[in-house]
């Protein structure tokens, strides 16, 4: 299995940003995937899911209605349109997959500054 983020940088408050994670290896369309992130000095927290049956979302309060999730299965790919940036999205942003094995990709910094 192998989970490869792209699409972060710098960006000032206010803009957007799309991550995108690249999988491998596993039944892609079969599967649940989230993204996390994790902050200097900070845990890592759950910031989107989608399901694979149908493709229900979810999102921590912090994220929702300016983060969207969506997934390509037949690109295997899951992205994460994040507009609205604030300084506080400032994160290594990770997504993860759990197969009967929990796998995470690399991550990909995000920064929100001016």
């Amino acid at each position: 299995v192998q989970l490869v983020e792209s699409g972060g940088g710098l960006v000032q408050p206010g803009g957007s940003l799309r991550l995108s994670c690249a999988a491998s290896g596993f039944s892609f369309s079969r599967y649940a995937m989230t993204w996390h992130r994790q902050a200097p000095g900070k845990e890592r927290e759950l910031v989107a899911v989608i399901r694979s049956a149908g493709g229900s979302t979810d999102y921590a309060d912090s994220v929702k209605g300016r983060f969207t999730i969506s997934r390509d299965n037949a690109k295997n790919t899951v992205y994460l349109q994040m507009n609205k940036l604030k300084p506080e999205d400032t994160a290594v942003y990770y997504c993860y997959v759990n197969t009967g094995v929990g796998y995470w990709g690399q991550g990909t910094q995000v920064t929100v500054s001016s």
